[in-house]
């Protein structure tokens, strides 16, 4: 069975004559101790360091008290997520686990040892003054060599602040001190980077899209990033961390919009497959995070109840209806993820990334496409606001009210798309349009949760158990909705206000 942990760290460049400081001192320390490991890693990648390149480390270590396989991914700002097998009997496999972690970025490509590195590290643990470690301080001396072929050794010495129960002011204060007494802040994620000389590409410059860059660049930066929001969350999907199939989830409908929203700058026919392929990623995530918010709906309902009103086995019952759909719906994602066609979609999207087809106004100005584009969405988000609200209250107003929520979404993206080179305003309509996408979102969130409170009551009627409790759920929502789409349409008024879409029509 696979460990797995958050790491939040930073790492240093320190001269061979740089002493380090005394760290008793630091917030909330009251102790250290010290001792000395002896380690040997191999590190794995592909031939052309794929994992590398994604910010992702593969090694297989000895010695120390962290002995075995560990897989690191990113996780935000300065954490990755380690996740740790023992060593096995042999270490010339990587484990199946943890090569399919990383089949988003392997594809296939064979993952063999490309470095070996050896530390003689000084550890420092910073204990509080119950003997709890808050954090471990790494002084590394290393040697390293590139694998197969031969090469000579680089050595150098680097130094490691990794938290373990501590906050990130702890973090701070080490950084604070230990730069006081010479030392700098690394650019390199790993020993790895440096012994292969390479690493993660540079981020693009800030400010480097302007409304005079041509549209297909804007738009091909928003998908390249949608890409790669996509490929960081699969492993996590794939470790059912809380909230990354959302996000995969939301990553696909994204790039789906931007081919949608800006067929002149992506001929659609280029796209219409691809898209078709996000759809069928998109809806099999949707299974399961459609599960996830359906069932805390049910748990606020029974959280919002009085006890005394919660009559019959209620909590049950709801357990047991989202026990199996839950474990279908998380079945066909590994199955998704798994298959041919998932890594043949990467491929595809890879592909157009790389070499985009070019619509017609795919080399004008970005401002004036992006926003001409950002326009028209908004347009037939007003249309479908309109249309939906006149009908009376019911099933023809709720599904008119869930094709608007679509069409905001639509807006909304188009307009992030947009917001790098159409400023402030884009930004301040992109928080605005949201929040209608959101409350229109959670009035859908009530249709869909009655139609489950009516099937659960006609059950637990047919069981012989007493209903009410479920009829009063369904109450609660019916009433909530109302409220939601007062809300909404409140909203919309807001963020149609002339002052905030005047710039739609290119005033300032």
């Amino acid at each position: 069975m696979a460990e797995s942990a958050l790491e939040t760290e930073t790492k240093y460049e320190a001269s061979g004559d740089v002493v380090l400081p005394p760290l008793d001192g630091l917030p909330q320390v009251a102790s250290t101790r010290a001792d000395e490991e002896r380690l040997a890693a191999q590190y794995w990648d592909t031939a052309d360091l794929r994992l590398l390149r994604a910010g992702i480390t593969l090694r297989r270590r000895t010695g120390g008290h962290d002995a075995g396989w560990h897989l690191k991914l990113p996780a935000g700002p300065a954490s990755r997520l380690e996740i740790r097998l023992p060593s096995g009997r042999s270490g010339r496999v990587v484990p199946p686990e943890l090569a399919d972690l990383v089949t988003a970025r392997t594809r296939g490509a064979v993952l063999a040892p490309v470095a070996t590195v050896r530390t003689t590290r000084q550890r420092i643990v910073l204990l509080d003054s119950a003997g709890e470690a808050l954090a471990e301080v790494a002084d590394d001396l290393v040697s390293a060599r590139r694998e197969p072929a031969p090469a000579a050794e680089l050595s150098w010495r680097e130094v490691e602040v990794e938290l373990v129960a501590g906050d990130k002011r702890l973090l701070a204060a080490a950084d604070r001190l230990l730069r006081q007494h010479g030392l700098h802040r690394s650019d390199r994620s790993a020993k790895l980077q440096r012994v292969l000389g390479t690493g993660q590409p540079p981020a693009e410059p800030a400010g480097s899209l302007t409304p005079a860059t041509p549209a297909h660049e804007v738009v091909i930066s928003y998908l390249a990033g949608q890409a790669e929001a996509l490929l960081t969350m699969d492993p996590l999907v794939r470790r059912s961390r809380p909230d990354t199939v959302h996000k995969m989830r939301v990553s696909t409908r994204r790039l789906r919009s931007t081919f949608r929203a800006f067929g002149s700058v992506l001929p659609r026919e280029a796209t219409e497959h691809l898209s078709a392929e996000l759809k069928w990623l998109g809806e099999v995530l949707g299974e399961a995070r459609d599960g996830e918010v359906l069932a805390a709906h049910l748990q606020r309902q029974q959280d919002l109840t009085d006890v005394a009103q919660l009559l019959g086995p209620v909590q049950a019952r709801i357990q047991a209806h989202f026990a199996g759909s839950r474990a279908a719906a998380a079945a066909a994602v590994l199955d998704a993820l798994s298959s041919a066609r998932y890594v043949a979609l990467l491929d595809e999207l890879d592909a157009l990334i790389a070499s985009p087809p070019r619509g017609p106004e795919a080399s004008e100005p970005a401002g004036q496409v992006l926003l001409a584009a950002v326009r028209r969405s908004y347009s037939r988000t007003g249309r479908r606001l309109r249309e939906a609200w006149p009908l009376p209250a019911g099933a023809a107003r709720d599904a008119a009210l869930h094709e608007a929520r679509k069409a905001a979404k639509r807006t909304r993206y188009a307009a992030e798309v947009a917001a790098p080179v159409l400023g402030k305003r884009a930004r301040t309509f992109v928080r605005r349009i949201t929040k209608v996408q959101s409350l229109l979102g959670d009035q859908q969130d009530t249709v869909i949760a009655r139609q489950l409170e009516r099937r659960l009551g006609i059950a637990a009627h047919q069981a012989g158990e007493n209903a009410f409790s479920y009829g009063l759920f369904y109450e609660r929502d019916a009433c909530m909705a109302g409220d939601y789409q007062e809300q909404a349409l409140a909203a919309w008024q807001a963020a149609s206000a002339p002052r905030f879409r005047r710039w739609l029509h290119g005033g300032s």
